[in-house]
């Protein structure tokens, strides 16, 4: 069941407090606030999908350790145009600067 964020209609007309409602797909939308009894309007939010693309899970999938266990190498700057190894296999630092 999908939650759906509502948000309060003031008297003035200006746009009044947000709360989320729990609701099936086939119940009709709410015109008033459960708990107050203020006309209501069912806005348009942002969906968050926890999910194989999530932040959360690609960044986990992208730690150094699983990207040591992949084979991939990952280097992080640690001065100008130096890089040191934090993850997988190669030399210890990479740097730009010509010797």
């Amino acid at each position: 069941m999908p939650i759906y964020v509502y948000e309060e209609i003031m008297p003035d007309g200006q746009d009044g407090a947000t709360f989320e409602v729990l609701q099936k797909l086939s119940d009709p939308p709410l015109t008033v606030h459960p708990e107050k009894g203020t006309p209501v309007r069912r806005i348009v939010a942002s969906v968050s999908i926890a999910g194989q693309f999530s932040d959360s899970k690609m960044a986990s999938s992208l730690s150094d350790k699983k990207l040591g266990e992949k084979g991939f190498t990952k280097y992080v700057k640690s001065g100008d145009g130096v890089y040191e190894k934090s993850a997988g296999k190669g030399p210890k630092t990479i740097s730009a600067k010509k010797k």
